[in-house]
């Protein structure tokens, strides 16, 4: 059983985003409810979630908006905080993601017992925050030497950004595999919430037939049986918020529409 097999248990999951509230020192950041009100919102969104039956949760700092390549340390500290806070309401495996920094992401999935992580582990992009070269051999050996024990989850398509590799993304996806084995491979689109474009996703399942590859951002409930019948799995936060914004609070309605569609597709596995 691979690593991935182990920490899902199923075939071709539903990870589910708990998009956390700006944290402190960010310019979006609610002052006046300070991190209470972060962890509320989580305790909601987290609530919600689990009752509509995702496969996972995955806590990232979305709202930490311009974003870092590398984070400031309250940002680390206040998401290690907030999912202390919730540890013991926690009924389904949940991964981490610290947007864009692939040290502290493993920072806090040591410190929290994530079962996996997200990140932009491999490649050179120019980006909106600047050019983007992460170091996957820094961050796992870091990873090990704090003793985070968990699956990761390699985007190979950044976003916000351009690659400047100029290889096609099948290679690059197959490249990444090789050199940095990662648990599982990523396919986004251009921004948060938007597709992936399918051809991506059919193009690198192709030369990664043993690699689980899911599709990262965009999957709604219209496309969720298509995306499946070709990923192994997806993740998804603003198909299942009010009105599909991604900036709003879970909606339980659309979070189990969402799950039934899934579950249908997949043949109830």
């Amino acid at each position: 059983m691979t690593r991935f097999e182990q920490v899902f248990g199923r075939r071709k999951p539903v990870i589910a985003m708990v998009h956390l509230g700006a944290m402190p020192g960010t310019p979006l950041h609610d002052a006046a409810g300070g991190v209470e009100a972060i962890l509320r919102g989580a305790e909601a969104d987290l609530a919600a979630l689990q009752a509509a039956g995702v496969d996972a949760v995955m806590f990232g700092n979305e709202n930490d908006r311009p974003y870092e390549l590398k984070v400031d340390p309250a940002s680390t500290a206040t998401m290690a905080y907030v999912i202390g806070r919730l540890r013991d309401r926690i009924t389904v495996p949940f991964g981490v993601n610290v947007l864009w920094d692939p040290t502290a992401t493993m920072a806090l999935a040591a410190a929290t017992g994530a079962a996996f992580v997200r990140e932009i582990f491999t490649g050179t992009y120019a980006s909106d925050m600047g050019l983007w070269a992460p170091d996957a051999g820094a961050a796992r050996r870091y990873g090990a030497r704090l003793g985070a024990d968990v699956a990761t989850l390699y985007n190979v398509s950044a976003e916000f950004a351009g690659s400047l590799d100029p290889r096609p993304l099948p290679d690059r996806a197959r490249s990444a595999v090789f050199s940095s084995i990662p648990d599982a491979v990523l396919v986004s689109g251009a921004i948060t919430g938007e597709a992936a474009r399918m051809e991506d996703l059919e193009a690198v399942k192709r030369v990664l037939p043993t690699t689980p590859v899911l599709a990262n951002t965009g999957v709604k409930h219209a496309t969720v049986a298509e995306v499946l019948r070709i990923a192994d799995g997806c993740i998804v936060g603003s198909a299942l918020k009010h009105g599909g914004d991604t900036w709003a609070a879970v909606d339980p309605e659309r979070a189990k529409d969402f799950m039934d569609r899934a579950r249908s597709a997949r043949g109830g596995a």
